[in-house]
């Protein structure tokens, strides 16, 4: 039997928040796990629908803040499958903030995720193959798997 497989840009997923006060900290600021809350949905979203099945998310490797997010901003979360393993495959996030008053957006956070493709009992499946086609596609499928090597290099055993 063929495994099954799509085209990465199908399994895009962009996300807008608006940043409330009880989004923040003391000094105004996105707190951090307000966006990873987002991310993961976002991530989660973008797995499913790649798969038309549930994914739960395996691990996040990283999340790189590189600028503050601010009371009243918009945040864009652009998500998309990077790679399929097996059972598991890498999404993408980037995140973007957007002042509408100032008319500015900057990209203030990138993350990667590992999720694995479940049947209804939670039990790992395949998952379906990732096709990438653009060139931006194409790079990002090649830097995860560099991603996920390293992410196997440093995994611990469980006893």
């Amino acid at each position: 039997m063929k495994r099954a497989a799509k085209q990465i840009s199908d399994s895009v997923i962009i996300m807008t928040e608006l940043v409330l006060p009880n989004h923040t900290n003391q000094l105004g600021n996105l707190l951090g796990g307000q966006l990873m809350h987002w991310i993961d949905i976002c991530a989660a979203l973008s797995a499913a629908k790649h798969n038309n099945r549930v994914c739960v998310t395996a691990s996040v490797d990283r999340i790189d803040f590189h600028h503050p997010i601010k009371l009243g901003d918009a945040v864009t979360l652009n998500a998309s499958v990077n790679r399929v393993f097996n059972t598991s495959l890498e999404v993408g996030v980037k995140v973007y903030a957007q002042n509408f008053r100032e008319g500015t957006k900057v990209h203030t956070n990138t993350a990667y995720l590992t999720f694995v493709a479940v049947d209804n009992n939670g039990k790992p499946v395949i998952a379906t193959e990732a096709i990438p086609e653009t060139a931006d596609e194409k790079r990002r499928f090649d830097e995860a798997l560099i991603r996920r090597e390293n992410r196997l290099k440093t995994r611990t055993k469980t006893i």
